[in-house]
């Protein structure tokens, strides 16, 4: 059975948008339902940073269609601790802080690795046991992604397989890019658009994105991202790229 794909964007505000994705004239509470009416999905970036009320994750599950689907950044502070392996408390107060009001909208939560963490087995293993497949009835879906060469281990990629756990793909200059089938899911963050394409990306590396999605889509869902890089073409990249692969907006 051939899986989902769902193209998305990182957040949904953000000011340059405004009368090159957003009409003029849009009020700003509703960018997020036009946003999530073109997408399939969005990365939230805010949820590294700091925790959202309640009533926050209920007015974004309120603002978007049934199909939408909400990845989240996880928590700095599980993952920039000396040791993986004492994030436990931490991932417990990020999980507690009411996402679960998205219901079936929620995610993947993506556990963003700092730069300098090297791959360390024993506490790659122990964090990666720390990680809950369901918050309350809710069942959860984690990716992680390296941000350091050594992580390029097959060892590596045995511990995600064994807890379900997706690496991301990552189209970047600066890190390390891992295409590893871990998981029943793929993830991947696309970070190289540049501002003098209007799409993000020139055609031959789109057509290459949709050829790696086609092909991931025949036995698991996917996400991929269009982030960072010249972020003010990130919209017209995600819309290119459903283009390509047939996904009409909502």
């Amino acid at each position: 059975m051939a899986g989902r794909i769902r193209i998305g964007i990182g957040g949904w505000t953000y000011e340059p948008w405004r009368g090159l994705f957003y009409p003029e004239g849009l009020p700003h509470r509703r960018e997020l339902e036009f946003a999530s009416e073109r997408m399939g999905a969005i990365e939230i970036n805010s949820t590294f940073y700091s925790r959202q009320s309640p009533a926050s994750w209920q007015k974004w599950a309120d603002s978007t269609p049934d199909d939408f689907r909400f990845s989240l950044k996880a928590s700095r502070f599980c993952v920039t601790r000396p040791r993986l392996a004492d994030a436990g408390d931490g991932i417990a107060t990020y999980l507690a802080q009411g996402m679960d009001r998205l219901d079936e909208k929620l995610g993947p939560i993506l556990w963003m690795l700092a730069a300098r963490r090297q791959f360390d087995a024993d506490d790659i293993a122990a964090f990666l046991k720390l990680l809950p497949a369901k918050l309350g009835p809710l069942p959860l879906r984690h990716v992680i992604e390296p941000r350091h060469e050594s992580f390029r281990d097959e060892r590596f990629y045995r511990l995600c397989r064994d807890r379900n756990v997706a690496i991301v793909f990552g189209d970047d200059d600066e890190f390390p890019c891992i295409d590893a089938d871990t998981a029943n899911f793929r993830y991947a963050r696309l970070q190289r658009m540049r501002e003098e394409v209007t799409t993000g990306y020139d055609r031959p590396s789109l057509d290459r994105f949709a050829a790696m999605a086609t092909g991931w889509q025949r036995g698991e869902d996917c996400f991929l991202f269009l982030i960072n890089g010249a972020k003010l073409r990130a919209p017209a990249a995600a819309l290119a790229l459903q283009q390509r692969l047939g996904i009409a907006p909502a």
